[in-house]
């Protein structure tokens, strides 16, 4: 486990090398879903295919696993409380008298059905036709043991937040439990930690979850906000 690892890794970004996201249209795709619902399964399979397909574009996709499903007879490894109460929030600014699985947000701005692919693609299309109107400069990098540290600075328009996102590209899991059980799920783009800023700059940690292996490929995605949640700018960066 990364816990473990007495390693020492610091790398060190100049302007915006190896990250996407400088001045570009933007499209934030956050999947809430869980692995104890039986609805949730075709959602993530989108989310990954989309994710692979918009890869090499400004196409974020992030994959919060909340944890009100845990109850049901499977806890759902990657969840959270934290991200349940974000998606609350999102209900608060849709103005929804509940939450479920599988949301897909796109860009903080409209919600559907997270399996539903001619909405997501029609959202890619609608919002790859607007600028950013903020941009994300990550400075330095520094990965020690179980905690990541980031220096960053947010240049553009006035901004609400900026959210910084630790991801997991991809994890399978053989569910015994629940809605599920017997099935081998797959998960793409999963957030393992979310860390929320309203400075322009500083320089913010994570932690690194027990449940990540060294093997796991991670980056961060971070993305500005405005006070109702609609997205302004993005970033991602390989760690």
């Amino acid at each position: 486990m990364i816990r473990n690892l007495l390693i020492l890794l610091t790398v060190t970004i100049s302007g915006l090398v190896n990250a996407q996201g400088n001045n570009n249209t933007i499209v934030i795709m956050e999947l809430f879903t869980s692995q104890g619902c039986s609805s949730c399964p075709p959602a993530d399979e989108l989310l990954d295919a989309i994710n692979k397909r918009y890869e090499k574009e400004n196409v974020f996709v992030l994959s919060y696993h909340v944890d009100y499903w845990n109850r049901l007879g499977w806890k759902d490894p990657f969840s959270a409380e934290a991200f349940s109460d974000y998606q609350r929030d999102y209900a608060l600014q849709f103005k929804s008298r509940s939450i479920y699985t599988p949301q897909l947000v796109i860009n903080g701005s409209e919600h559907f059905t997270g399996s539903n692919k001619t909405k997501a693609l029609t959202a890619i299309r609608n919002y790859s036709k607007s600028k950013a109107t903020n941009t994300i400069k990550l400075n330095k990098v520094n990965k020690e043991n179980d905690k990541i540290t980031i220096q960053y600075a947010v240049e553009g328009s006035t901004f609400d937040q900026i959210t910084f996102a630790l991801v997991v590209s991809k994890r399978s899991t053989k569910i015994g439990r629940g809605e599920n059980r017997d099935r081998t799920l797959k998960n793409a783009n999963i957030v393992a930690n979310r860390l929320v800023k309203k400075d322009i700059s500083e320089s913010v940690t994570l932690s690194i979850p027990n449940w990540i292996d060294e093997g796991d490929k991670l980056s961060i995605i971070a993305y500005t906000q405005e006070a109702n949640l609609q997205t302004t700018g993005a970033i991602r960066l390989p760690i």
